[in-house]
């Protein structure tokens, strides 16, 4: 059983946004510095995170006005739609992202000029990542339908084991990947400022950097392989599920440096994301018996976690609990 890939994307438009987030990665690269050390202030965060979330309205503008003209006005309402809500999707997800970011910067204790660099690197390689899994999911939707279903199911139990584990702190000191990189590697026990790696007498040795920007990078796999399958709920057109997640993934680096200081108040917010991931999986599964309107799926994220974050806010953290004394202990 083959699948339908049901897209108008032409290749000028595909060529004109790959060049577009070329020219905004040159842009941050040479001219606003962001291959150099530098502490990113939360104005500026918040500059970038505004201007992020202004450029993809208007992409979705620009695209509904395409349409409009070339394939009609319930085409582009139908496609908009699809962006939008997948934008919204990838962006919420991308949230519980940042949770890893702020675990992995706090565990190799980076400082602050030099995260900006090693999320941008982390951009890229996100980027890279999303094209050959964006063309997987299309190509493997095209030849089997009912992968549908499998990424649903996928969705599902991964919302469920996030709901159970929220409150589990991975534990870096085991994570195989990094036992594995400290076994192999000569590793200098400090930072030399953004090097990834510097010779110590003549020896090549890797920096604490490049332990962090591996990590980094897992962390977008895995991140990657949670939110691919989920924008498919939405819609098999290549050039929407990559553009929405392009437009996240670009956002990320100026989201974490807004919110990385307020992690802790937002922190019923991973049951939210859980929650997004069960309602979206359980879609795909119904596929068959109910089809719930993409509007309807947008309105249904949104609220979840709009909750999710007032919630947090106004319900206080729970008090920790002292850990008992040595001496009671014995």
């Amino acid at each position: 059983m083959t699948g339908s890939i049901d897209t108008l994307a032409t290749g000028p438009m595909w060529a004109g946004f790959i060049a577009f987030v070329l020219a905004m990665l040159a842009l941050d690269l040479f001219v606003l510095g962001g291959n150099k050390a530098h502490r990113v202030a939360p104005r500026e965060a918040a500059g970038w995170a505004a201007a992020w979330v202004a450029l993809a309205c208007g992409f979705g503008a620009l695209l509904w006005w395409y349409l409009d003209g070339v394939a009609g006005r319930e085409v582009a309402n139908r496609k908009a739609l699809e962006f939008f809500t997948g934008y919204l999707i990838e962006q919420a997800l991308s949230v519980d992202n940042m949770f890893v970011f702020v675990m992995v910067f706090g565990y190799f204790a980076v400082p602050p000029e030099l995260q900006r660099r090693v999320l941008l690197y982390g951009v890229l390689g996100a980027i890279v990542m999303r094209a050959a899994m964006v063309l997987g999911g299309v190509w493997l939707v095209s030849q089997f339908a009912w992968v549908l279903y499998v990424f649903g199911l996928f969705l599902v139990v991964t919302g469920i084991k996030m709901l159970v584990l929220a409150e589990h702190q991975p534990d870096l000191d085991s994570n195989p990947l990094l036992r594995w990189l400290r076994g192999h590697l000569r590793i200098t026990p400090g930072f030399h400022g953004q090097a990834f790696f510097v010779r110590i007498g003549g020896v090549r040795h890797a920096t604490p950097m490049l332990l962090v920007l591996v990590m980094i990078e897992a962390s977008d796999l895995v991140f990657a392989v949670d939110s691919i399958p989920a924008i498919f709920a939405v819609t098999t057109d290549p050039f929407i599920v990559f553009t929405s997640n392009i437009f996240a993934v670009m956002g990320l680096r100026s989201l974490y440096f807004l919110l990385a200081d307020m992690a802790e108040r937002f922190r019923l917010l991973k049951y939210g994301l859980a929650l997004v991931l069960v309602c979206i999986g359980s879609k795909m599964l119904a596929t068959p018996w109910f089809h719930l309107p993409t509007h309807w799926s947008l309105a249904i994220v949104g609220a979840i976690i709009l909750v999710s974050v007032l919630l947090s806010l106004r319900l206080p953290a729970p008090a920790p609990t002292p850990e008992p004394s040595r001496r009671a202990v014995r």
